[in-house]
């Protein structure tokens, strides 16, 4: 090995003499180290929700159309043909409140949300430009993803698929350094927050998100049952987990 600090690199792992750190070190690496987001133990990796974050998770159809309400930096996820749009620690349990507030308590929605106690299954980190950014584009936009044109459910739109079988996601808009990470993350008015992120150096705003996405979900409802599309019968009301 000579003086013990040869790399190679063997079966996909990165190692430094003796030591390798593989593809599930080093992304749990990536999340606790440079992000500083809290990990559950052992596999698939899985992010903490309540923490740093709070998700919520839309049809990406929909999540879509509400990325114009969120800030440069703001992590998106896409799984499969939803979307996961992370949002300020205790936006889950402010969204029932505010989903009656706006009007949409009483509407079925495929609105999902993670918070205090939750686990997300970690995309794999970014890899430079290889990551996908999305701005406020709509389904047949150039820049839409090609696995969501093919329609949901179908064998084209499963590609994001892992090998188990679960839904694996991919970083649409992957984050930035920890550090300023949660000044992007869409939040209620008044919330405190760094310079910079959203208007006023106040957080982007919940309520617009949330309103925008309720809209885009019922659309898309509304679409399906028109279409007869046997996705919807998969589709639950505003559930919380």
């Amino acid at each position: 090995m000579g003086d013990g600090f040869t790399s190679h690199v063997r079966a996909g792992a990165v190692c430094a003499g003796d030591i390798c750190a593989g593809p599930d070190a080093r992304a749990r690496h990536w999340y606790e180290n440079d992000l500083g987001w809290p990990t559950v133990p052992g596999r698939p990796l899985r992010l903490l929700t309540g923490v740093r974050f709070d998700v919520l998770d839309v049809p990406a159809e929909a999540g879509a159309q509400a990325l114009r309400h969120l800030a440069p930096g703001s992590p998106v996820i896409l799984r499969g043909d939803r979307m996961e749009l992370l949002v300020a620690p205790g936006s889950a349990e402010e969204l029932p409140g505010l989903l009656d507030w706006l009007e949409w308590g009483a509407v079925p929605l495929d609105l999902r949300v993670l918070g205090q106690g939750g686990a997300l299954e970690a995309p794999p980190p970014p890899v430079g430009a290889a990551a996908v950014r999305l701005t406020s584009v709509r389904p047949d936009s150039p820049g839409w993803p090609d696995s969501l044109r093919a329609r949901p459910g179908s064998a084209e739109s499963a590609r994001g698929r892992s090998v188990q079988g679960a839904v694996a996601g991919v970083w649409l808009r992957p984050p930035g350094p920890g550090g300023e990470v949660g000044h992007s993350l869409p939040a209620m008015p008044g919330v405190p927050a760094g310079p910079g992120a959203g208007r006023e150096g106040s957080a982007p705003d919940l309520v617009r998100l949330v309103d925008t996405m309720a809209a885009q979900c019922h659309r898309v409802r509304l679409r399906r049952d028109r279409a007869g599309d046997p996705a919807d019968r998969r589709n639950q009301p505003l559930a919380f987990s």
